[in-house]
């Protein structure tokens, strides 16, 4: 099989899909990788160490025009759509539910789609797993630099110092991405509060914090309480199966909170868990709704290209090299995590979260791969 590796063009966006070590192992297992020139740059990948692995460099056309598989790290966008062919295999991240619009195009295409998102295993979602622990810590860093006045933050300092107090930082669900939000928080000497719906997963974090964050059972009345007077809030609510997420911060709550203080939105690739959120980019990453500073970068890793790209690749590469080994439909029909990972096949919707989320039609992968 021929694998593509495009250089990624979204705003700000420097991680590559493919490492000159996957590079080498692709080849290992008897494929060729062509990489356009310059796609590794960002992360810290000369086009030296990519021929040097065995890679053909090209031109963004013939990456498009030659591969069976392109593997991506972000959504195509629109000046990428026109390039795919009938029945071209796209390995990426996609999350579809949040953009009718793209689900759309991409189905106009016929190509055949897996999303890093939806891939799914018995203890979670691997592929997702790095990006958000990446985008988890990553949150704090954001949010405590957004707070800084010079930024339009209300010039807190998130730790505090001798005689006076530290900030508030509430964090919205306990997965992967509040987690590793909470660490950060707690490490900076933060208060810290951490919602979410699940009480053994509180249970969990209680025993994991050793009371130096507060555990909360999650409603909507829990997360109006907490938001008042809190500093720094960290949405991080991400459904499974790449479904959108729900707006858990509505616009009035932000009442609560004093001008300045900031939100930053983990969950914004998937619509966003607050009702004022809408995507930005590392170009201009904030803007201020009622008074409350905005942080809603949709490619936040992005951002630490280099450590996201070791922590994405070294993930994605073993399902890679599986759908390269096996062909799409074999590596499908063997394996029950990329079966849940395909979002379109051939001009059909075969992500039921996603087809829910857009009222179109669900085609279950099954029934066209056997």
């Amino acid at each position: 099989m021929v694998v593509g590796v495009p250089r990624e063009i979204k705003v700000q966006e420097y991680r590559v899909a493919v490492t000159p070590i996957g590079v080498r192992e692709f080849v290992r297992t008897g494929h060729s990788v062509i990489v356009e020139k310059g796609a590794g740059v960002g992360a810290g990948f000369s086009d030296e160490a990519y021929l040097e692995a065995g890679a053909h460099l090209a031109a963004v056309e013939e990456v498009f025009a030659k591969a069976d598989m392109i593997v991506k790290v972000k959504e195509p966008l629109k000046s990428e759509w026109p390039r795919f062919k009938q029945d071209q295999i796209l390995y990426t991240y996609l999350h579809l539910a949040a953009d009718k619009f793209l689900t759309e195009k991409l189905m106009e295409t016929g190509i055949r789609a897996i999303a890093y998102e939806t891939v799914e295993t018995a203890k979670g979602h691997p592929l997702l797993a790095p990006m958000s622990e990446v985008a988890g810590r990553l949150a704090l860093q954001a949010g405590a630099d957004a707070l800084c006045k010079h930024h339009g933050g209300s010039g807190v300092l998130l730790g505090g110092v001798t005689g006076v107090p530290p900030a508030k930082v509430v964090v919205i669900g306990g997965g992967t991405v509040g987690v590793n939000a909470a660490k950060i928080a707690v490490g900076m000497r933060a208060r810290v509060i951490i919602l979410d719906k699940d009480a053994d997963r509180l249970a969990y974090l209680d025993d994991v914090f050793g009371g130096r964050a507060e555990t909360i059972l999650s409603n909507e009345a829990a997360v109006e309480d907490a938001l008042k007077d809190a500093d720094l809030v960290v949405g991080a609510v991400l459904l499974p199966g790449g479904a959108k997420a729900p707006h858990l911060v509505k616009r009035s709550m932000l009442k609560s909170m004093r001008p300045g203080s900031v939100v930053v939105d983990v969950a914004i690739d998937q619509g966003g868990c607050f009702e004022t959120s809408r995507p930005t980019t590392h170009d201009e990453p904030t803007y201020v709704v009622d008074g409350i500073v905005h942080y809603c970068v949709a490619n936040m890793p992005g951002a630490v290209a280099r450590t996201s790209t070791l922590a994405l690749t070294g993930a994605t590469l073993p399902y890679g090299i599986q759908i390269a080994n096996k062909g799409f439909e074999g590596a499908v029909r063997e394996c029950k995590a990329l079966a849940l990972g395909v979002n379109l096949y051939r001009g059909k919707l075969t992500c039921k979260s996603v087809a829910t989320a857009h009222d179109l039609p669900y085609t279950p992968i099954e029934s066209l791969v056997g």
